[in-house]
């Protein structure tokens, strides 16, 4: 192993253990009422700067994979086919959420867009920030 594939991996480890630091510390606030936006926000589905004017930004809503091995797979259901695998500590993209098999007693799982479409069970997977909108 080169020394710089060691620092990179040093690096990237240093940065998901200030994360998971964070992410442990700070208080989580999500509405899952179908339709609701967080009324401290003034807007309805997330962020938008004040106002809502129906587009949504995918870089808005981000997790952290709390499974050690999160399979992430092609239809919100544990079932379908296996797209690729996501690791604890990972931060993903969350496009929106949506009903689908329950898994844990959470029956909400969200479509990530980190490289490929994915779908991944919301029990595995923290919110940073605000939670996801509607599908």
């Amino acid at each position: 192993m080169s020394l710089r594939s060691s620092l990179t991996r040093l690096a990237i480890a240093t940065a998901a253990g200030v994360l998971a630091g964070a992410v442990a510390v700070t208080p989580a606030t999500a509405s899952d009422d179908q339709g609701a936006g967080d009324a401290s926000l003034g807007v309805s589905g997330g962020l938008g700067g004040g106002h809502d004017d129906g587009h949504h930004d995918a870089r808005l809503y981000q997790g952290v994979v709390t499974a050690d091995r999160l399979l992430l797979r092609s239809a919100p259901t544990r079932g379908s086919q296996v797209i690729r695998a996501a690791h604890r500590g990972e931060v993903v993209s969350i496009f929106c959420k949506t009903p689908g098999e329950n898994v844990g007693g959470n029956p909400l799982w969200y479509l990530l867009t980190d490289g490929t479409w994915a779908w991944g069970a919301a029990r595995f997977i923290e919110n940073i920030g605000p939670a996801p909108r509607w599908c």
